[in-house]
């Protein structure tokens, strides 16, 4: 009986942790993103392996506490066999800058831009498989339940990929297991992405948003491993399976 005490005792201390070692709040959840920003100094840099053999570097910096700047570059078939093609011929952008900081009163607000869709470019289409955020204002709240958990929605306005610019709303949250895991889960309506036909072989949308879940490990110092599921609604009908990805995670201070 005491050993089961004592093992209840040890599971509550364990997920009472939060993620100490990691020097920021979680900057995106699946593909959205949060208020959250690089404190100044710290770079990240980041790997996410998609689906067909594609890869997307991304390198981010703290330009302040406030305001972060990174580029990305997308490569589609970049693993496997057939030619390497890459998504346009000059880096997508990324900035953020935190307007306020959460207080016990008031939640976090970011102001950010977005050009990195997911999936492959189509140049014909001029867009992505998935529409670049755009420009989005994101607010967060956290709270310490067993760890934390965040809770953070927004709106986004995609100006440049063709057809269907409405403002869109995303929402999700982070909700820490112990020191090393978390689960993240999101919701992106895509009001904005919705009624393509399916000609040259492109996705046909159903309307139903995108919802996907990741978990975030803290590996090793400085190394987060991220596994994501995504599309679970099966939004994009001619896919046969939902998405898989994993995101490799480097940060360190300058």
């Amino acid at each position: 009986m005491n050993n089961k005490l004592l093992s209840i005792v040890i599971v509550f201390i364990s997920l009472s942790f939060s993620q100490d070692d990691q020097p920021f709040p979680p900057l995106d959840l699946v593909s959205v993103p949060t208020s959250g920003t690089l404190p100044k100094g710290v770079y990240a840099l980041e790997t996410l392996l998609m689906k067909d053999g594609g890869i997307l570097p991304k390198f981010l910096l703290g330009v302040s506490d406030n305001f972060t700047f990174g580029v990305s570059f997308g490569v589609q078939n970049f693993i496997g066999i057939g030619n390497v093609n890459k998504n346009k011929n000059y880096p997508e952008v990324h900035i953020k800058y935190r307007l306020y900081e959460e207080t016990e009163s008031r939640p976090g607000l970011a102001l950010g831009m977005n050009t990195q869709g997911r999936g492959a470019y189509h140049p014909l289409k001029e867009r992505y498989d998935q529409k670049a955020l755009g420009v989005y204002c994101i607010i967060s709240r956290n709270w310490n339940l067993l760890g934390n958990f965040g809770f953070h929605i927004g709106l986004n306005k995609n100006l440049i990929e063709k057809k269907d610019q409405d403002t869109n709303i995303f929402f999700g949250f982070d909700k820490e297991i112990n020191r090393s895991f978390s689960i993240l889960a999101e919701y992106n309506l895509a009001r904005d992405d919705d009624g393509e036909q399916n000609t040259e072989g492109f996705f046909i949308r159903e309307g139903k948003g995108y919802c996907n879940l990741g978990l975030r490990w803290s590996a090793v110092d400085n190394v987060m491993l991220e596994v994501n599921v995504n599309d679970l609604l099966k939004n994009n009908s001619n896919d046969n399976s939902m998405n898989r990805e994993v995101k490799i995670i480097y940060y360190e201070q300058f």
